[in-house]
C-alpha cells in the first residue's frame, strides 16, 4: 500500500488495484529495481485512514543489522572526496550517509506520517509498506511535472542548504550554479522553438532549512518526456557533475547504497505526470530506522560544517517520528 499528499494539497491519496493502470512507480537512485503501486489514484478521507487496521502498517524486522557512520569515519571521507573535487576540478559531488536509529520498542507509521505531512504542507509526503520495502517521507524538489493538455514541462534547480536564520555565501551559490546550467542545457534540446521560461534564483523554504531554486519551464513533445527524465536523472543536485564520473565515486565511498534515497517518484493521473525527487526519508523496520542525509561537496566545502548539515537534514523526518 501507498499513501501520499502532494504539495500544498492536504487531501490523501491512494491506489486502489481496481485497474491495471502503473498510477505510482517508485525509482531507486540507480535505476534498476522499481516498485508499482497498480490502481487507478483515489482520495482517502482523514477518518478512513484513522481507521486503518495496524497490521496494514506492520514493519519488516531489519535483516541486516547495519551500523551508520561514525562522525570520525564520516568526516575522513569527506576529506577524501574533497581531495578527488580538487584534483578533478569538479564542481561539485553529493555525497550522503545513512543515520541509523535502534534501541526502541515500537514506531507508530500511522502517526508519523500524520506528523510528517502536518510539518511539511508545501512537500510531496509518502508513506508506503511493500513486503520488505517500507518507506517514508516529504521532500519539495521537483524532477519534473508534465501538463498533458498544455504540454508544459516544468523543473527546478535546487541546491544548496542552510539553517533558515544564515545568510548564502559563496560556497552555496557556487554548488547551485551549476546545477541550473545543467538543467538549461537539458531544455535546450528539448524545448519547442527553443523558447524556456527561467526565473530568478530564490529562497526556498523546507522546515528548519533553506534552499536555492531556480524555475525551469518549456513546451515540449509527448514523445520526449521519458527521455528527458532520463537525461535530468539523477541531478547534480543529488549526484555531481560530470554524472557518470560522480556515479562512480559515489558508488566508491559511500557505505551504504542508496537503494530509493536520492531516486524518484512518478505519479500518473489523467493531467499531469509529476516526478518528485525522494529525499529527506528513511527506510522503515520494526527495530530500525535507516535516515538517508547528504549534501553537495565542492572544493570549498568545511567537513565539520558538512556533518552538520547532514544532521539538520535528518531532524526532518526524525523529529516526526512516533517511536516508544
Amino acid at each position: 500500500m501507498i499513501y501520499f499528499k502532494f504539495p500544498f494539497n492536504e487531501k490523501l491519496y491512494t491506489t486502489n488495484k481496481e485497474s491495471l493502470k502503473n498510477s505510482v512507480t517508485v525509482y531507486p537512485f540507480h535505476n534498476s529495481g522499481h516498485l508499482r503501486f497498480i490502481g487507478d489514484i483515489i482520495e482517502v478521507k482523514a477518518e478512513d485512514f484513522h481507521n486503518r487496521t495496524i497490521t496494514e502498517f506492520s514493519l519488516p524486522s531489519d535483516p541486516d543489522g547495519y551500523t551508520g557512520e561514525t562522525k570520525d569515519e564520516y568526516l575522513d571521507k569527506l576529506d577524501k572526496v574533497i581531495k578527488v573535487i580538487r584534483e578533478n576540478h569538479l564542481p561539485k559531488i553529493v555525497l550522503s550517509r545513512r543515520k541509523i536509529i535502534k534501541n526502541f520498542s515500537e514506531i507508530n507509521v500511522k502517526e508519523s506520517f500524520k506528523n510528517l505531512c502536518n510539518a511539511y504542507p508545501n512537500a510531496f509526503r509518502y508513506v508506503f509498506v511493500n513486503g520488505e520495502n517500507s518507506w517514508m517521507g516529504a521532500f519539495s524538489e521537483v524532477l519534473g511535472k508534465f501538463d498533458k493538455t498544455t504540454h508544459t514541462f516544468e523543473t527546478m534547480s535546487l541546491a544548496g542548504t542552510l539553517p533558515v536564520s544564515e545568510t548564502w555565501s559563496e560556497k552555496e551559490i557556487e554548488e547551485q550554479k551549476p546545477v541550473s546550467n545543467y538543467i538549461q542545457d537539458i531544455f535546450e534540446k528539448y524545448a519547442i522553438l527553443g523558447h524556456i521560461e527561467r526565473s530568478a534564483t530564490y529562497d526556498h523554504i523546507s522546515g528548519n532549512i533553506k534552499h536555492l531554486r531556480t524555475d525551469f519551464k518549456a513546451k515540449i513533445k509527448p514523445e520526449d518526456v521519458d527521455h528527458i527524465i532520463k537525461e535530468l536523472h539523477p541531478t547534480p543536485a543529488v549526484c555531481g557533475i560530470p554524472k557518470d564520473f560522480c556515479r562512480e565515486k559515489i558508488e566508491e565511498y559511500e557505505k551504504f547504497p542508496r537503494e530509493f534515497y536520492a531516486g524518484y517518484i512518478k505519479i500518473e493521473t489523467e493531467e499531469t505526470i509529476q516526478y518528485f525527487v525522494n529525499l529527506r526519508c528513511a527506510k522503515l523496520y520494526s527495530n530500525s530506522v535507516h535516515l538517508f542525509v547528504g549534501g553537495g561537496i565542492t572544493a570549498q566545502s568545511n567537513p565539520e560544517k558538512e556533518w552538520q548539515e547532514t544532521e539538520l537534514k535528518s531532524e526532518a523526518v526524525l523529529k516526526n517520528l512516533m517511536i516508544s
